[in-house]
């Protein structure tokens, strides 16, 4: 295995730890921003990193179509490519395949698809996700798995989980035969210059490092089948393990249902994934309930619609209201947005359709995100439920 997890401090069920990675130590629970092209977008590497970024999300349908996994491998995986010395983990594109809809065609082997781009056709396997994540070279990689739909009858969510789980033992003995070709493993992993050394200061790299793979849950809302996901998946033997199929259009209240039930299955000794979930609210909810890391497109979305989250609620900074407001975004927040500019100027870029205004309003909630985890894992270490 190629992480350590140690859990460090414990609230009723919330737990406060570290996650050892070849190029990083992040302290969980975590969120991790979603860079699905390599990229956070509108907010430059060496911004994340001053926010305190300690792991990004990748995805390889995009990345896979765009620029090509040859490419990224060539600069010695996403590393490498996106200039980025801290963690990495990448969806293995399922979710992304899922929501094609009528542009794909699901069988045994794997997923016939349409780009999204050009509309050319595209086939993904449990074995080719495998291969594509390899090239890519994140730290945590994720087995390939069917996203149930939602509303689904029981019998198809079984179909589906039980194809998962078929995918997920196929996703890992490819792993397992192909694992040493990660494009950073020793001597083939290589840097830019111009970052080496401040890379080499971060990284946790050693020549017998390589990726880890994490196995996903399915079941759809039944909690029955999510139990027997947790526990077959868990038979097939991963280092971590992801709770998928959510936020496809299900209620809140049914989120949570499925999130707490399914917990409960899940070892308390490795790291628990909580995928593609979470409003700030959200994320406090389910660090409590003792997920330890979530991933969500909302902070940088929401961002790029004028949609702001503070310590006073949300804040549509499109609104009129705003525009002669000289007070900061967030008078409680410390992000070097809400202690240079006012809500006005930021009401003024968005109005005005600047670019700038996607870069501040991205790097205000990201930041707001980053510490609302922050007091979250402080909270935990202090025994606060």
């Amino acid at each position: 295995m190629f992480i350590e997890f140690h859990i460090e401090a414990r609230a009723g069920t919330a737990r406060a730890g570290r996650l050892l990675t070849p190029h990083a130590e992040v302290e969980t629970p975590v969120f991790m921003p979603v860079g699905t092209a390599a990229t956070v977008k509108a907010v430059p590497q060496d911004v994340l990193e001053d926010l305190g970024v300690q792991i990004l999300l990748g995805n390889t349908y995009h990345l896979y179509l765009r620029p090509g996994v040859d490419t990224v491998r060539q600069f010695g995986g996403l590393h490498g490519f996106m200039a980025w010395p801290r963690a990495i983990l990448t969806d293995s594109g399922g979710f992304q395949v899922f929501s094609l809809n009528e542009l794909r065609k699901v069988n045994e082997e794997g997923v016939t698809f349409r780009s999204h781009l050009d509309g050319s056709s595209h086939f993904f396997s449990p074995e080719s996700a495998m291969a594509a994540q390899i090239g890519l070279g994140a730290d945590i990689i994720m087995a390939f798995d069917e996203c149930t739909e939602y509303p689904a009858d029981r019998a198809r969510t079984q179909a589906s989980m039980e194809l998962t789980l078929r995918w997920a033992a196929r996703s890992k003995k490819y792993f397992e035969e192909h694992k040493h070709e990660v494009p950073w493993n020793g001597s083939q992993f290589s840097v830019p210059r111009s970052w080496n050394d401040k890379f080499n200061e971060n990284d946790k790299f050693n020549e017998d490092s390589t990726q880890t793979l994490f196995g996903i849950v399915q079941g759809g809302m039944d909690l029955a089948l999510r139990k027997e996901s947790a526990e077959r998946t868990i038979e097939i033997g991963f280092p971590g393990y992801a709770i998928g199929g959510l936020s496809v259009g299900e209620p809140r209240e049914s989120t949570r249902e499925v999130v707490e039930a399914t917990l409960e299955h899940l070892p308390a000794d490795k790291p628990r994934y909580l995928m593609g979930v979470g409003t700030p609210e959200e994320i406090v909810e389910y660090s409590r309930l003792g997920v330890d890391m979530m991933d969500c497109v909302l902070p940088t979305r929401a961002a790029r619609h004028g949609l702001l989250f503070t310590s006073e609620g949300k804040i549509s900074i499109k609104q009129a209201r705003y525009a002669q407001d000289a007070g900061p975004l967030d008078p409680n927040c410390r992000c070097r947005v809400c202690q240079r500019y006012s809500r006005a100027y930021l009401r003024h870029l968005y109005a005005s359709n600047e670019v700038l205004a996607q870069v501040l309003n991205t790097q205000h909630n990201l930041s707001f995100y980053l510490d609302t985890m922050r007091r979250v894992r402080h909270s935990i270490a202090l025994g606060e439920e």
